[in-house]
């Protein structure tokens, strides 16, 4: 990590996710969005993109603008840009959001164009700057090639996300972009929680838990090969559907397609994480790696739950809880628990890292307690499950207690990232004032002898 500048917002990006994230679990409890109106309402595409885009896109954001640095042993090239592009996210999100509120008691045109406008900034600022920092490294590794292919899904679920609100706000009446709207809805899911979201995290976790508990980065062929299929499945699933649905024809071939390259990647890459957890030097694995490792199992449950899907034709009942596993147990449960070590790691660089060599510093783990964050982490995955298992035995008041215990686990573990950054948990022999709660000061880590 010598030699890394961390990066000054990215604590920013953190609260605004993790308060979508709780906005998105209150509207689940209060029964706002689904499973009391379809899966097509407007309440349930406001939520859906609350969380998609307040919760998981800005807390990936956040994380690559400081670890794709990392990954490339380059910096950021455009590290002003930070705070722009989330202050961009942020606003198109909730015009976003308003906008599917009022689709169906009122005009939500301009709420639409301006949201249109606010996300194609504010993500094409991040693409701009993370593209152009990995570009500057090349050839890649096998995680920056993951989070390479994500980015490119992710420039692709905002091309049809645009095109789909030209459409909705009146700015767009030709054809082939009223088609998209018609029959492109599942290629603009498949870029976004299976490119996006899905493989930037795939790429992330391969170097973060190799990273957190010490053992061997896997360039392997199995892993090229989880790698080439996935990238071919997106390919075939969202450019392929793409072209054919414009020409007017089902995309259902390449969707087909794309399957049977998917399915092989999702086993490989799980194979390759449990080698990792396998192969690793720490043997007592710290909470962040447990918990992952709960979010790798809600991913192989929701891909095992599309078998009985896919054979008996009936996605509409199993859908909900394939699309609940894969949002809250995989990826939200990794974010959550990756975030737990991330905000303590990205605390100790700021706090002592400039200290090395000039005295003792504590542990990454004396900043946190994890005997006290233990129980919300299990409350929160036990309470994922249940909310599946409910929608799936169509048992809505159920659901909507274990989207409450879900609230409340997710309400203990931020109350946990607050006190690791305010370093209530650290010992008294090394208490120093606390950083800043939202943002980090621009500190970059030298060698003692590099110092001034």
């Amino acid at each position: 990590m010598l030699g890394v500048t961390l990066s000054r917002w990215t604590m920013s990006y953190f609260a605004l996710a993790l308060l979508a994230l709780l906005l998105g679990e209150l509207a689940l409890t209060l029964g706002w969005g689904y499973p009391r109106p379809p899966l097509n309402a407007p309440d349930t595409l406001a939520l859906v993109h609350l969380l998609a885009l307040g919760w998981l896109s800005l807390l990936l954001a956040g994380a690559l603008q400081q670890f794709v640095p990392v990954l490339v042993a380059r910096p950021l090239a455009h590290p002003r840009w930070s705070l722009p592009t989330l202050l961009l996210l942020a606003g198109g999100t909730a015009s976003l959001v308003a906008g599917f509120h009022a689709l169906a008691s009122g005009n939500p045109a301009g709420r639409f164009a301006l949201a249109a406008a606010l996300l194609g900034a504010g993500f094409g600022l991040l693409l701009w700057n993370l593209l152009h920092t990995l570009w500057r490294a090349r050839p890649w590794a096998l995680p920056a090639r993951f989070v390479a292919t994500g980015l490119f899904a992710l420039a692709l679920a905002l091309l049809l996300g645009l095109d789909f609100l030209s459409v909705l706000s009146g700015a767009e009446t030709g054809s082939w972009a009223v088609a998209l709207l018609g029959r492109g809805v599942p290629l603009h899911v498949i870029a976004a929680l299976g490119g996006w979201l899905s493989l930037t995290a795939a790429g992330v976790s391969y170097r973060l838990l190799a990273m957190f508990m010490l053992a061997p980065e896997l360039e392997r062929r199995g892993s090229r090969a989880a790698f080439a299929l996935a990238a071919s499945a997106l390919l075939l699933a969202v450019i392929g559907g793409a072209v054919l649905v414009i020409a007017g024809h089902d995309p259902r071939v390449p969707l087909i397609a794309a399957a049977l390259a998917g399915a092989p990647a999702l086993a490989l890459y799980l194979r390759d994480m449990r080698t990792l957890y396998r192969r690793r030097q720490r043997r007592v694995l710290e909470l962040n790696a447990r918990m992952s490792s709960a979010a790798l199992v809600a991913l192989a449950l929701a891909a095992a739950l599309m078998l009985p899907a896919w054979i008996g034709g009936d996605w509409q009942r199993w859908l909900p809880a394939i699309a609940y596993l894969l949002l809250f147990g995989w990826l939200g449960g990794l974010g959550l628990a990756q975030l737990y070590k991330i905000v303590a790691f990205l605390t100790w660089l700021e706090t002592f890292g400039p200290r090395l060599g000039q005295g003792p510093t504590p542990r990454v783990q004396d900043l946190v307690d994890e005997r006290r964050a233990r129980g919300g982490f299990v409350l929160y995955f036990a309470a994922v499950a249940l909310a599946a298992a409910m929608l799936l035995a169509d048992r809505p008041i159920v659901f909507r207690i274990a989207a409450l215990m879900q609230l409340l686990a997710t309400l203990a573990i931020a109350r946990e990232l607050w006190r690791t950054r305010r370093l209530r948990h650290l010992a008294a022999p090394h208490r120093v004032p606390p950083p800043a709660l939202l943002f980090v000061r621009g500190t970059s880590l030298s060698p003692p002898e590099n110092r001034p």
